[in-house]
């Protein structure tokens, strides 16, 4: 959608050419309307860590909420986590009223040159343990290394102090993680949450690539070979592999996508399962398709054989691995249905 753009300035109004709607609603600022943190009075400053500590809690908040069906204790160590941030907005805020009065500027982090931008993964769901870990250990050291960054180029005395200050209080905030995190998360509970992530991994990722690949492997088998067999062309066999594997990874994607929406199975979301599906159905017929790009026939074919027998064997695997299949019983099972699949097509090829 289209749009007229009216720009108002200080000393004349002009209409700008068409634009898009999107980019109307895009804010129009840049880095020359931003100040640096060193130009920032001591007021201003005292303003933006009241700000920084409001923003983690409710970061921390958003963590505990994503994770707390699945991840009870990690979900405890962030809402303690949360609480002590707005513990620490609350004496920061008596600081200011008692120095400044009551009127607190607004002045955030995208207000500010070159200060730490966290990307957003509080709104994702479902959440990734070990990537949530990983940020909130990261955020208070990134946030207590700007302080003294900026302490560092500050020339104001009592801005530096303040500077400083800010960075050991960030330092004592990431102690507390670390021992908030050995006094929730005992071992007990982290295996726990450890075994809740392998089960949702394997129920969002392994069961869907496993179907796709075992469906891409096997039925793909028959059409492929019935092709090389009734005309021992290797480029119209490999144009009937590509077409195969193409569109069982297209149905295979749409069937794992519509399956369910994920809300009452667990399986997440239905777009990923869908793709992750999808995909692995396509690399599981294209695995024994590319041999047929050799001219020569009979060495395609073997190679395609030695192919298949790849794959099967790496199906098994996994189904031993994650499916908790005896391998030898995953092995017969898996290789029984590849084996009539495949002196299926030989033999409607060679009728």
């Amino acid at each position: 959608m289209l749009s007229w753009r009216i720009i108002v300035e200080p000393e004349n109004v002009h209409i700008a050419t068409w634009v898009g709607l999107n980019e109307l609603c895009q804010p129009r600022w840049n880095a020359a309307d931003m100040k640096s943190f060193v130009e920032l009075t001591e007021q201003e400053i005292l303003a933006l860590a009241i700000a920084n500590e409001e923003e983690d809690s409710r970061i921390y908040r958003g963590f505990a909420e994503g994770l707390r069906e699945n991840y009870a204790a990690s979900a405890k160590v962030f809402d303690q986590m949360a609480d002590e941030e707005t513990r620490h907005r609350g004496m920061l805020f008596d600081l200011h009223r008692s120095k400044f009065g009551e009127y607190l500027p607004l002045v955030r982090r995208q207000d500010v040159k070159g200060f730490i931008h966290h990307k957003p993964l509080w709104l994702v769901r479902p959440l990734g343990l070990d990537q949530v870990r990983k940020v909130a250990e990261t955020m208070e050291v990134e946030t207590a290394r700007f302080y003294r960054r900026a302490a560092d180029a500050a020339r104001d005395v009592s801005i530096r102090e303040l500077l400083d200050q800010l960075a050991e209080a960030e330092d004592e905030h990431e102690t507390l993680a670390h021992k908030l995190g050995q006094t929730i998360l005992t071992d007990d509970a982290r295996a726990k949450e450890d075994e809740t992530a392998r089960r949702l991994f394997v129920l969002q990722y392994v069961q869907p690539g496993l179907a796709g690949l075992m469906d891409g492997s096997v039925s793909t088998l028959a059409p492929l070979f019935a092709a090389a067999f009734a005309t021992h062309n290797t480029w119209a066999t490999f144009l009937v592999g590509i077409a195969a594997s193409v569109g069982a990874g297209i149905s295979m994607g749409f069937a794992e996508a519509l399956s369910d929406d994920g809300t009452l199975t667990g399986r997440g979301a239905p777009l990923l399962r869908g793709v992750v599906c999808g995909t692995m159905t396509a690399i599981g017929g294209l695995g024994h398709t590319l041999p047929y790009l050799i001219p020569d026939f009979w060495i395609a074919t073997v190679i395609a054989v030695i192919v298949v027998g790849a794959e099967l064997a790496v199906i098994s695997y996994v189904r031993f691995r994650f499916m908790d299949t005896p391998f030898l019983s995953a092995a017969f099972q898996i290789m029984v249905g590849g084996a009539l699949v495949f002196f299926a097509g030989i033999l409607i090829g060679n009728s």
